[in-house]
């Protein structure tokens, strides 16, 4: 009987414990107000998107406390002014139509000035309406017509009248607006042919071309993929399952996408084959030929005779700069450039530019272990001098000015609070007279006029918010445009996050981060830590370092009773060429030892974080590197979720790991891989994948699934039969996954059961 009483009491008492480590439903939905959809529209006079005028002036919507608020912009006179009385306006369309409209909430984004702008002609529900701004009277005027040429998978020529698109293999073009097609070429097949965009995960139908400047001539390739290994997919739905097929090259393959470069007479619908071999589907830029939209690495000469590019090894160590004569396809080179590890030519844009006036080729490297600019003169190839130089590196070219001999250039490395603050600054071609230009503290964001006299800049940090103002191309501050405003947000308890600063694994270089803390932070407390990844090497977890109300669910999680820890560690870019190649040949340190010397520097200063309870989680190159932590260091990480992990860079695209990891025969790809030491797992991992991802296949998921499975270790799984690479659809459900299994395993707590994430638009 005592027995039983016992037994009892037990069980009750267990049940109390349950009861009293659920989660409240209230925690998730405070947490669920720290998403973006639910912290953006707090945000008051925020960042916004210029609509520039022929005459030289803008407009832009900008929302506010209020509504939404259109204003005009005159950069001659310095003004800012409203674009129209939409008290008035609103009144005029509320009698027009019968419908009751507010002020600032019209029921429109864009319009157009009309009649010496004197009107304005906007869209209503798919119809054309235009309001007198001396009457202020509104009239429809019918179905707003689609501009013409405006197709995603037509490439429009300078001059506007033609439009380039791929057809049956081949390169077409037709007259705009409705005019006549023809072809340019006619020997296009599948798998060769003429400026096709679908090499890898990249695909598209939109041409990759260049036109000339007088839109008499293109510059493409015709691309060979006859020989590149297929990847494939099987789709999941009632009855047989559909087998998608496409060309997507693994790293060691054998044969791999190549362009054989052409030049096209538009006229004649001649091509001209260039006189070289045919070239690796590379940039320089980054793992493809058309990172910018367009066709990378050509540069047409002024008066359209030459065209200059630039030939990239595959494995990225050997760059070419060529020049080409666009008449004959003769071709000679100029220089060249051979790296120990991978070129690069710039980090935000292409930064190399050919001037046939002064027979000069501004050049980028990373000889000196920084990003700068050099002088070449293109007649033989020599270096005539160093443009920038010091301990900061060159981003992006903005404008070359050959009369002036100026460069306007973005630079990071310049800011002392934070070497990933960009700036804007010029400088003269033989390296003297270098500026900041824009002086201020802070990340600059910059949106140029057409004309490239004027730009906006918008300058914030992390924690601060923006500030956007009007400058001529000197820098000179013209007119203050907005202030951000969060007082709004503010009011719900919301905190931005803290910038940090600890040192690298080697115990001397500085690197950078955020940490995010709960708004009700108790620092008597001990709380488990989350450490978002992204190891990069082309780019980092923190991404933009501008303010932002959200960084997916960060603060969310934090909200839950964590701290949640995003670095930037060695071997990610916008840093020394030595720092960006520390992990290079070794893709699976993944940043790892700096996460993990980052944590203990932030637990000794701040004694509320728990390193006895640490998670860790990632997408993509980030899932690669959480569950490479998972297993590599089971002691130290105790929860983590891989999310469409590249597991294994043998079953992945090949540009990607042979432009950071080397080829194949350079670099020990099979000792890399995740499913080596699944055996060393402890603690808990979820693994999730999209079936029908087409960037990072879900067998690099499969194969960990595997490996745990013969090592008889415990793990879970999520499987998105419809999803892709990001999951798109299925992202709330993930995040919600992910929140409970924190909250399960790292606080030991149970969470509300099935919550669903809401998201929801600006009503602005």
């Amino acid at each position: 009987m005592n027995k039983i009483l016992l037994t009892v009491s037990c069980v009750i008492a267990v049940c109390k414990l349950s009861a009293q480590q659920a989660v409240p439903v209230n925690d998730y939905r405070f947490a669920e107000s720290r998403l973006i959809y639910n912290t953006a529209p707090l945000v008051d006079n925020g960042t916004f998107s210029p609509e520039w005028l022929e005459d030289g002036r803008f407009w832009y919507r900008v929302l506010t406390a209020r509504g939404s608020e259109f204003m005009l912009v005159n950069p001659v006179k310095g003004t800012r002014t409203v674009a129209f009385d939409q008290e008035k306006l609103a009144t005029s369309l509320s009698k027009a139509t019968g419908a009751n409209y507010k002020p600032y909430a019209l029921p429109f984004h864009f319009f157009r000035f009309m009649n010496d702008n004197k009107s304005i002609a906007f869209n209503i529900g798919g119809e054309g309406w235009i309001c007198d701004l001396q009457s202020y009277q509104s009239r429809k005027t019918g179905q707003q017509s689609s501009e013409a040429g405006n197709s995603r998978s037509e490439v429009i020529s300078p001059d506007s009248r033609l439009a380039a698109f791929i057809k049956d293999n081949n390169l077409w073009v037709r007259e705009l607006p409705n005019g006549p097609e023809r072809a340019l070429t006619t020997d296009g097949v599948k798998d060769f042919g003429y400026a096709t965009d679908n090499a890898g995960w990249r695909a598209s139908d939109k041409p990759v071309l260049r036109w000339s400047h007088d839109s008499r001539k293109i510059a493409t390739f015709k691309q060979d993929q006859r020989h590149v290994s297929d990847m494939y997919l099987v789709t999941t739905n009632i009855g047989k399952p559909t087998l998608k097929t496409w060309k997507y090259p693994l790293a060691g393959d054998s044969a791999i996408a190549m362009i054989h470069r052409v030049i096209i007479d538009v006229n004649q619908a001649k091509v001209i084959p260039l006189q070289v071999p045919a070239d690796p589907h590379r940039g320089t830029l980054s793992d493809d030929i058309s990172s910018s939209g367009t066709f990378d690495d050509v540069d047409w000469s002024d008066d359209n005779t030459e065209l200059a590019f630039v030939s990239t090894s595959r494995n990225h160590k050997q760059e070419k700069l060529r020049i080409a004569n666009a008449t004959t396809g003769t071709v000679r080179e100029v220089f060249g450039e051979n790296v120990a590890t991978q070129f690069e030519s710039g980090q935000d844009a292409i930064n190399w530019r050919y001037m046939k006036k002064s027979n000069e080729i501004i050049w980028y490297s990373e000889r000196d272990d920084w990003g700068h600019l050099y002088l070449y003169d293109a007649a033989t190839g020599s270096l005539k001098n160093q443009i920038t130089k010091g301990q900061w590196l060159v981003t992006s070219v903005e404008q070359v000015d050959e009369q002036s001999r100026v460069i306007f250039f973005n630079a990071c490395g310049l800011d002392t609070r934070n070497p990933y603050f960009s700036h804007f600054c010029r400088i003269n071609f033989d390296g003297s007279g270098f500026a900041d230009l824009t002086p201020e503290p802070g990340n600059h964001k910059l949106t140029f006029s057409p004309d490239g006299q004027y730009f906006i800049d918008s300058y914030s940090q992390p924690d601060i918010p923006a500030t956007t103002v009007l400058r001529n191309r000197l820098g000179k501050l013209l007119v203050s445009l907005e202030k951000t405003d969060i007082t709004r947000l503010k009011a719900t308890g919301w905190k931005a996050p803290m910038p940090f600063s600890v040192k690298a694994h080697d115990g001397k270089t500085d690197i950078y981060g955020l940490l995010f803390t709960p708004t009700n932070l108790d620092s008597k407390k001990k709380y488990p830590i989350i450490d978002y990844i992204y190891p990069g090497p082309q780019g980092g977890g923190v991404r933009d370092w501008s303010f932002l109300s959200a960084r997916l669910d960060h603060q969310a999680l934090a909200e839950l009773g964590f701290v949640v820890m995003v670095l930037e560690g060695t071997s990610n870019p916008l840093r020394s060429k030595s720092y960006h190649d520390m992990n290079y040949g070794n893709m699976a340190e993944n940043t790892l030892p700096d996460q993990i010397t980052g944590i203990r520097q932030l637990a000794a200063h701040y004694a509320y974080i728990d390193t006895s309870r640490i998670g860790i989680w990632g997408h993509s190159g980030g899932g690669f590197a959480t569950a490479a932590a998972m297993f590599r260091y089971p002691d130290f990480f105790k929860v983590g979720i891989a999310e469409s992990g590249n597991h294994e860079n043998r079953s992945y695209e090949d540009d990607w790991g042979e432009r950071y990891n080397g080829l194949t025969s350079e670099s020990d790809y099979a000792k890399q891989a995740n499913a080596l030491y699944a055996g060393n797992l402890k603690g808990k991992l979820l693994l999730a994948h999209g079936m029908m991802d087409d960037n990072v296949p879900p067998y690099n998921t499969l194969l960990v699934v595997d490996a745990l499975t013969k090592a008889n270790k415990d793990y879970d799984l999520i499987i998105f039969p419809q999803a892709r690479h990001g999951f798109a659809a299925d992202s709330p459900y993930m995040m919600r996954r992910r929140w409970d299994y924190f909250v399960r395993h790292l606080q030991h707590k149970e969470p509300p059961k099935e919550y669903q994430l809401v998201s929801k638009s600006d009503p602005r």
